[in-house]
């Protein structure tokens, strides 16, 4: 009897503990795996969202390549540029459902598992506790002396016990089968995560160069020169205009009645041709304006005044000589 009573001391400190162990394994994993559940469902609506508003992008863009008419560049890229945005939300709503089908599902029936586990945990313990129950009352009917009921004790201590081992292993291999389980599943989970971004940033990036060439072949040499023609043909045109029914307006001053000395039987005085008016003189080339013309007048009356005051001072010179000459003959008659 003594003997019996050295294992039951062993072995129940240590089927506590490693109770607790895989209890304490199993909370930290139903705690850490819906914690990472909720950051994921957090992380996949968002990126629905950054799905939905680049679509809101790129019909943004079309709405306004539609209504554009003077760039034909920027129209034909932006439309192009529209297309291709449209293209990249096509491959995040991919995304989004292969982030919901192989990242955030796995993870959310970890919930079930742990709960699984906790279930057999319990049995575990409640096999172990009805062991310690019936090796209790063996210990007082021993004391009592009671052969009888002592005998049944030990047969109904023998089957908790074989129940009680047989729980606890079943218990550690279901807790070695959920530790593989978790370790296979996380990194399955996070090697599908990896590769969900990797496909999507890889198709998004191809893409995303297309988009790039697009805004590099918009000329906008090209399309402010189209609109330019665009503005300015109107004023062009109207200075054309004006400038036209200017000439008009100026060719109009002119009288077109024939000349009187022209017609037959109309007298004339002498015949002779009608006054014109004196043209403009012309220097180098350019016809003087009215102030040039009054500069040259006074230039040419300068010089008349200054050819009559030679004239003048000529004269007197000859008048001197005479009187002089005249005054010499009567001496040299004498």
């Amino acid at each position: 009897m003594g003997s019996g009573k050295l294992p039951k001391q062993v072995c129940r400190p240590k089927s506590e503990s490693q109770s607790k162990f895989i209890q304490d394994r199993i909370s930290a994993v139903e705690k850490n795996f819906g914690q990472m559940c909720d950051t994921f469902s957090s992380y996949i609506r968002k990126t629905a969202r950054l799905r939905d508003k680049g679509d809101q992008v790129s019909k943004d863009m079309m709405a306004y390549v539609e209504g554009e008419t003077l760039n034909p560049s920027a129209k034909k890229q932006y439309t192009e540029f529209s297309q291709n945005l449209a293209a990249i939300q096509d491959y995040r709503n991919a995304q989004v459902t292969r982030l919901e089908t192989k990242v955030q599902h796995p993870l959310s029936n970890y919930g079930l598992k742990c709960k699984h586990t906790k279930a057999d945990l319990k049995a575990a313990f409640a096999a172990r506790d009805k062991e310690t129950k019936i090796r209790k009352k063996l210990d007082v009917a021993r004391t009592k002396g009671d052969s009888r009921q002592i005998a049944t004790l030990e047969t109904d201590l023998q089957r908790a016990s074989v129940d009680a081992s047989r729980t606890t292993k079943n218990l550690e291999q279901q807790a070695d089968k959920f530790e593989l389980e978790k370790l296979q599943d996380a990194k399955k989970v996070m090697t599908d995560f990896v590769m969900i971004e990797m496909g999507f940033h890889a198709k998004a990036l191809e893409v995303y160069s297309q988009c790039y060439q697009n805004l590099n072949d918009v000329s906008v040499d090209a399309d402010i020169k189209a609109f330019r023609s665009k503005m300015r043909p109107s004023n062009s045109s109207t200075r054309m205009t004006m400038a036209r029914s200017g000439s008009t307006s100026s060719t109009g001053t002119y009288d077109d009645t024939p000349r009187a000395d022209l017609q037959p039987g109309v007298p004339t005085a002498g015949n002779q041709p009608a006054r014109r008016l004196p043209a403009r003189p012309v220097q180098n080339g350019n016809m003087l304006d009215d102030d040039d013309e009054e500069e040259e007048e006074e230039s040419e009356e300068d010089d008349e005044e200054s050819e009559e005051e030679e004239t003048d001072d000529e004269t007197e010179v000859e008048t001197e000589r005479t009187e002089r000459d005249g005054n010499v003959q009567p001496s040299l008659a004498k």
